[in-house]
């Protein structure tokens, strides 16, 4: 399990790293697990077996795809660049020669894949809630995005609204 990045283009998951990633080497035609989990809350019940959290998760199984067409390996970095900073791909420099040759890009059909979700409040067993004195609820979870930190190499250009806007 690796933290990465990755991006959508209609049915295809892309995701990339450096040619020297030994994963990323053995992975055309590797079987491939790919999982994302988003938590929204802490669920706190009345008895600690109902405690929970409300999340979104996605998992994909599939066969990994090395990519090796010079469009659709810029499509593919293009879709995992504006999912992490929309706006980026149309401002930063686009990759050299030399940067590409040392990124692999992969592709996953999402011809397999599975969907959870969980909202809402605590499960607690009727004889939990009449009995009452304990605290239920939902502790949520939100991640937001702090003030833009200039690099300190940095002239004094303003910050771009694709970046000020999140």
């Amino acid at each position: 399990m690796l933290p990465t990045g990755y991006g959508r283009i209609d049915d295809t998951v892309y995701l990339h790293g450096s040619t020297g990633a030994g994963w990323l080497r053995i992975a055309d035609g590797a079987p491939v697990c790919l999982t994302v989990t988003h938590v929204d809350g802490v669920v706190y019940a009345r008895s600690v077996f109902h405690h929970s959290m409300n999340y979104r998760s996605a998992v994909v199984h599939g066969t990994a795809r090395v990519v090796t067409d010079a469009a659709e390996r810029m499509a593919g970095l293009r879709a995992v660049s504006e999912q992490l900073s929309p706006g980026s791909w149309e401002h930063a420099r686009q990759p050299n020669p030399r940067e590409l040759a040392a990124t692999v890009v992969i592709a996953l059909d999402l011809a397999e894949a599975s969907v959870k979700v969980r909202g809402g409040a605590p499960g607690d067993e009727d004889v939990d809630i009449a009995e009452g004195g304990r605290w239920a609820g939902v502790l949520p979870v939100v991640t937001t995005f702090g003030a833009p930190e200039p690099d300190p190499t940095l002239g004094c250009e303003e910050i771009p609204d694709h970046v000020r806007r999140r």
